[in-house]
């Protein structure tokens, strides 16, 4: 390691409640234990991460901390100004909008950033949406696939969700994908459209909150009663 390097900070992962509610009651105590000595923050959206740093025990302290965005519109390039922030070995902790950050999150560009450089870093463990809704699911967790965003033109969607139906079925392998909440119901209504009657489809909303929503059904089931999701963080998984 270079003296530089040694003079430089570490990158800590701090993930997030999936919903607003007390971080206690799904952080460990080393994560809320970490965030109490962390000052200069990367975040999405600033004023999510000022709410649920004050939650977490910061409240009275938030005029202290440096905070910089980087999400969906920072431009790649910017990413490597946030390199002097480590210097003097200030220690950084990045926060998404909610869960693990740098997972289907732009955070993945500031890791990139420090193992490019030899800046250490420190992933603390949290909620997942993802991993939950596997875990909770009852389809495949020995062959899985995150899929991402699909597309948000119906047409162009269904053809997706075949490409994944297939894919499914050849692999036997599951597939994850999300969906912007205000899309989920459409999401969900060209899913039963497009898939076979025997497919098992999980829908997986709010999760880790009081008002979570986790059920498997064949598409022939779900297509008898169809909930209504809303504008709901949810994630879809499929098994053909």
């Amino acid at each position: 390691m270079t003296e530089n390097n040694q003079a430089r900070g570490r990158l800590y992962l701090i993930p997030s409640p999936l919903g607003d509610y007390p971080p206690e009651e799904v952080l460990p105590r080393p994560v809320l234990e970490r965030i109490q000595g962390i000052r200069t923050y990367v975040v999405e959206e600033t004023r999510t991460a000022r709410r649920f740093l004050s939650a977490a025990g910061l409240k009275g302290h938030i005029g202290e901390l440096e905070f910089h965005e980087l999400n969906e519109h920072t431009d790649p390039g910017q990413v490597e100004a946030f390199l002097e922030l480590f210097d003097g070995g200030n220690d950084v902790g990045l926060i998404s909008e909610a869960g693990l950050p740098a997972v289907a999150d732009p955070g993945a560009l500031l890791v990139a950033l420090c193992h490019r450089h030899d800046i250490e870093v420190v992933p603390y463990t949290g909620p997942s949406s993802l991993m939950l809704a596997l875990m909770g699911s009852g389809l495949d967790g020995q062959s899985f696939a995150f899929r991402g965003y699909l597309p948000a033109k119906s047409d162009e969607r269904k053809k997706a969700i075949r490409e994944l139906e297939k894919a499914s079925a050849q692999l036997r392998q599951t597939q994850i994908f999300i969906e912007t909440p205000y899309r989920n119901d459409s999401m969900l209504a060209d899913l039963v459209a497009v898939c076979s009657p025997s497919t098992r489809l999980c829908i997986a909303a709010d999760l880790t909150t009081p008002d979570a929503f986790l059920k498997t059904r064949k598409i022939s089931q779900w297509k008898k009663a169809l909930p209504a999701i809303g504008k709901r963080p949810c994630v879809f998984l499929i098994l053909a």
